[in-house]
Parts: structure tokens; C-alpha cells; sequence
């Protein structure tokens, strides 16, 4: 579904963003299916997911390779990954123009296959639960006020923290992380509770992960395979 009215909740299998501009935009570019994403699943569709590198290309507007790549790295931490050629194809960024690309969103894949355990654990504790699977950082953190005005990261579960990259020509990140010890999942670095600015060239979103997450060595054994 891309949209509905009260009650479609419970025929909702998974919520799909919509047709977003193939771009970095805070208008209807990457960064707004993450928000979407949370105010939808705190609605009560709690399986949300985009096209991989947006849809619509108007005029000049066109997808780029790493506008891509960021999208899908994005993807990769959420409860459903697919790309999407877009409305022109003939015009736009293809994975498949491009062999780096192409091995690139290969590795993005296997980690999400990695996943699997966690998703699926997720994913079945919104079918009994109503719990959405992408969560807003408040939610796990109601005395963190801080929590409340943050849009653009997210939870898996209680204990795994996503912030894409939504800009362009970006190589580091600034990060927020509220109380708990927390891991970076590229480098194992330990971070604690404030703001941060993390290194996130293309392929390393910044995630994190609490040391005592009871996935904590599922997702050391993502930084031992794909880590720096």
C-alpha cells in the first residue's frame, strides 16, 4: 500500500513509500522516506520500505550513482530492500550501467541477508505486537528529549541505530546517540550518549549497535566480513 485512511492498518502488509524525486532534496528526496517511514509505522504500519534510488526524473533531474548507493545502504536496514529503475530508465543512474556499483550493492545485500535473524525477529513482534520495525528514537528513550525532534535516524528494535546519509558529497556524519554504551558497526569503535561526528564514506552508513544487544554477536561478525 502507499496509502490509506483509519483502520487500513490491519490490511496493510507493507507500506510503500511513494514516488520520490531521484534526489538528495529534503523536499521529496532520500531523507524523507526515512521520516515517512517512522510516521507511518507509528500509525500502525509498521513495515515500511522505498525504491532503491527514488522513481520520479523530471527535466534535469536525474539519479546518480551515488545518490543510489546511499539509498541502498539505507535499505539495507530496513524490512525490505528493492531497487527500482525509476520513470526513465533510459536517463537515469542504473546499477547495472556499472560493475563497481553492481559489487558495491552486492556487499549492501549480503549484510542485509545477515540480518535476516534480526528482521525476522522484528517483523514478527509487529504482527503480535503492533511495534513498528523502524522506530523513532523516542521511543526507547521517553526521558531523552533530545530523542523527540530527531527525524532523519532511526532504531531497530531497541538497540540497533541507523542515521543515513541524506546529503550529497559527504564523508563524515553528524550523529546524535542517547544513553547506553554503543558500537560502531564499521569500526567497533565505543561511542557513548551525545553528538557525534563519524566517518561515513560510501558503504558505511553510520550504525551502531548497545554492547549488551543480545545481536551484539551477530553484528560483530558483520564488522569482522565488511568493517574497515
Amino acid at each position: 500500500m502507499r496509502a490509506g485512511g483509519t483502520g487500513n492498518q490491519k490490511y496493510c502488509t507493507l507500506m510503500w513509500a511513494g514516488d520520490q524525486s531521484v534526489d538528495f532534496s529534503r523536499h521529496d528526496g532520500l531523507c524523507t522516506v526515512i521520516c515517512a517511514a517512522l510516521g507511518s509505522g507509528m500509525s500502525g504500519c509498521g513495515l515500511n520500505h522505498s525504491d532503491i534510488g527514488g522513481y520520479t526524473s523530471m527535466y534535469d533531474n536525474v539519479r546518480t550513482k551515488e545518490l543510489f548507493l546511499r539509498w541502498a545502504e539505507m535499505a539495507a536496514f530496513t524490512p525490505f530492500m528493492r531497487t527500482h529503475e525509476c520513470n526513465r530508465p533510459e536517463t537515469n543512474f542504473q546499477y547495472y550501467d556499472d560493475e563497481d556499483c553492481m559489487e558495491r550493492l552486492a556487499r549492501l545485500v549480503k549484510i542485509y541477508t545477515a540480518l535476516a535473524p534480526v528482521l525476522k525477529t522484528l517483523v514478527k513482534e509487529n504482527a503480535e505486537k503492533g511495534i513498528p520495525v523502524q522506530r523513532p528514537l523516542f521511543l526507547h528513550n521517553e526521558e531523552d528529549e533530545a530523542c523527540y525532534s530527531i527525524q532523519f535516524e532511526y532504531l531497530l528494535g531497541p538497540d540497533i541505530l541507523i542515521a543515513p546519509v541524506w546529503k550529497e558529497a559527504q564523508e563524515e556524519w553528524e550523529v546524535y546517540l542517547p544513553e547506553g554504551g554503543w558500537i560502531h558497526l564499521w569500526s567497533g569503535t565505543a561511542y557513548g550518549k551525545g553528538t557525534h561526528t563519524v566517518p561515513a564514506p560510501i558503504g558505511q552508513p553510520p550504525v551502531f549497535y548497545k554492547k549488551t544487544s543480545k545481536w551484539a554477536d551477530l553484528m560483530a561478525s558483520i564488522t569482522a566480513r565488511y568493517g574497515i
